[in-house]
């Protein structure tokens, strides 16, 4: 089973396990074509994470990019800087995606990345239709491109992704042929091209025409991390995430404050439900941007984090009206998560971003290579535990689920999209756990997004009720129309030998099964 926000990734994910490939080889089959047929969310210059349940055992990959080892908030302070800008070279860091890719293929794949990548090659060369979910994101991000990116360095954006002047139509085909020759390099050296070779000098020439800071040597230098995940027990199951840098935490501390609740199937969309989730997660956003960095840099360990005694703590602070926690920021993401299993047992929780849509707005020339813009996720202020230093990584966003049940593998989950993503895992197992619902129903349960201070965005499918509940009880309610800033979530369970898949409803999810 593999399931995804598009229907053509999901279904060569499925190709990868009929011509013998295993979860990880579907997965990959997956992400390469995303980088293809939703470019609106990532991209070859991103970054990535995943979780492997391989033969019973879980194992974490980190592969999000440092700063360049040049850039520093004294060279910024004598550009004129006051902050990180959102797009440009400035807010660029090594991409890891490709970097994530041929280490899963290395560590667990059993087909050639070549044969792999296949899928994603020929839709890139070949076309592929535009879905009217896809036109609307893309013109969004046109829209602001157009307003925003005035330089030269941008001009490779919008001759690869707006080459008749506007964002594709639904319908309209869409070819990216210098993205298929990248990824095939990438295919047939393992990775290597984009690091130690002709990508990477293209990379490093195309940053220095344009006074940026990324350098070949920084690429050079990058390995992704194998880590430990982290994890903590939540009624019959055990939900685990990639530790810091990433906010996997947020929804571990949110769970663990809601531990002591008691919450079952019969308050499922009750203000109540929705008021302790939204405190829980208010709470544990705030130590996270207090605490959460590059580990290196941590003052502050995950196992305190993630004690009863910090949990306890917090829990107390929950009352009956809406608390004003400090200020979190206001971002959205651009984000796309998938999930595999195959016939063996393996599964695969996988995520890659460009962050904030396309990402900084540069595509290097010739190669449809779209960078990222993930160190706008550091802080301006020298005395912020994130602030920005080179070779750090910065607080990431993006974040894969895994559920284990007694030690053993339960299943893949995700819910992608900047700061909402822990508030969508958080949703996602209690709809599971304590609601009693499958996983399609998990996912499409109606979900809140909390903003900042008290101000929280509810779906317009949330009761009436409820809504009036939550307004009395002091939150700052916005019932909004588009439901498209909730988050695009997948689930792959394991019930003995059947697999219990979901996908998104609010974007082109698609389960694909064989």
């Amino acid at each position: 089973m593999v399931a995804t926000s598009n229907a053509l990734a999901a279904q060569a994910g499925l190709d990868l396990l009929k011509q013998g490939g295993n979860a990880v080889d579907a997965a990959l089959a997956a992400a390469a074509c995303l980088t293809v047929c939703e470019p609106t969310a990532n991209g070859i210059g991103g970054d990535a994470f995943a979780l492997v349940a391989w033969q019973g055992k879980l194992y974490g990959l980190n592969a999000s990019g440092p700063a360049p080892r040049g850039i520093s908030l004294e060279a910024l302070k004598k550009q004129g800087y006051t902050e990180i800008p959102r797009y440009g070279f400035v807010p660029v860091n090594v991409p890891g995606a490709p970097a994530a890719w041929a280490a899963l293929a290395e560590r667990f794949g059993r087909l050639p990345l070549s044969q792999v990548f296949a899928p994603a090659v020929e839709y890139a060369e070949q076309g592929y239709p535009v879905s009217s979910i896809l036109s609307r994101q893309w013109n969004r991000a046109w829209e602001i491109y157009k307003q925003n990116l005035k330089g030269e360095e941008f001009r490779a954006w919008f001759s690869t992704f707006a080459p008749g002047g506007r964002a594709p139509r639904a319908g309209e085909l869409v070819r990216l042929p210098d993205h298929a020759r990248t990824l095939r390099l990438i295919a047939e050296t393992n990775g290597e091209a984009f690091y130690r070779g002709e990508l990477a000098e293209k990379i490093d020439a195309f940053s220095r025409q344009h006074g940026g800071y990324l350098r070949a040597e920084d690429l050079a230098a990058f390995k992704p991390e194998w880590v430990e995940p982290i994890g903590t027990k939540f009624g019959p199951v055990e939900v685990w995430e990639i530790p810091p840098n990433g906010q996997g935490i947020v929804a571990l501390m949110a769970l663990n404050i809601l531990r002591g609740f008691d919450l079952g199937p019969e308050e499922k969309l009750t203000a109540r439900a929705y008021h302790l989730q939204i405190e829980a997660l208010k709470l544990a956003f705030a130590e996270a941007q207090r605490s959460v960095t590059d580990p290196r840099h941590m003052q502050v360990s995950p196992e305190y984090l993630l004690s009863e005694d910090w949990a306890r703590e917090k829990r107390q602070l929950i009352q009956e009206k809406a608390l004003l926690p400090p200020p979190s920021p206001e971002v959205k993401g651009g984000t796309v998560y998938l999930c595999a299993a195959d016939g063996e047992g393996n599964m695969v929780s996988l995520i890659q971003s460009n962050y904030m849509g396309f990402g900084s707005g540069l595509v290097v020339p010739g190669t449809g290579i779209a960078l990222h813009n993930r160190g706008h996720n550091f802080s301006f202020d020298p005395q912020h535990i994130n602030c920005l230093a080179p070779g750090k990584r910065p607080y990431h966003t993006i974040i894969p689920g895994f559920l284990t049940a007694a030690g053993k593998p339960l299943g893949p989950f995700g819910v992608m999209g900047g700061f909402m993503q822990p508030q969508g895992h958080v949703q996602v197992v209690l709809n599971l756990v304590r609601f009693g619902h499958n996983p399609q129903a998990a996912l499409d349960a109606p979900r809140f997004q909390w903003i900042r201070g008290n101000k929280v965005h509810l779906e317009k499918t949330v009761p009436q009720e409820v809504v009036e509940e939550l307004a009395a009880l002091g939150h700052e309610v916005t019932v909004t129309e588009e439901n498209t800033g909730y988050g695009r979530g997948q689930i792959i369970l394991r019930a003995g030998d059947v697999l219990l898949g979901g996908t998104e409803s609010r974007v082109d999810g698609t389960v694909a099964v064989w």
